[in-house]
């Protein structure tokens, strides 16, 4: 199942915290970047993000993005901009 076009705008609208995020699409799904820096994506109307050790205290599910990909940690909170600013934020500095 790809992601709707509806899921995609909300999530891009709850991520108005941060300035210089984008999204690219791929292949039904989307990228995530934050400064230039892939943290994560939304794949199949979920919001999923790297896993890095700065971003475990939010203990968060570990879920598949698509076949035989790496887990990724699933951002169960999306109506909750703080929280989804705070995570990006973790994540991108434990990827830097």
């Amino acid at each position: 199942m790809a992601t709707t076009k509806d899921y995609r705008d909300y999530i891009l609208e709850q991520l108005n915290l941060l300035d210089n995020i984008t999204c690219k699409s791929m292949m039904g799904e989307y990228l995530l970047y934050y400064n230039g820096i892939l943290f994560g994506g939304i794949y199949d109307d979920r919001l999923l993000v790297k896993i890095v050790d700065n971003n475990k205290k939010y203990n968060m599910q570990e879920s598949i993005p698509y076949e035989n990909a790496k887990p990724m940690y699933l951002v169960d909170d999306v109506d909750n901009q703080e929280t989804i600013r705070d995570i990006v934020l973790d994540t991108c500095k434990g990827l830097k």
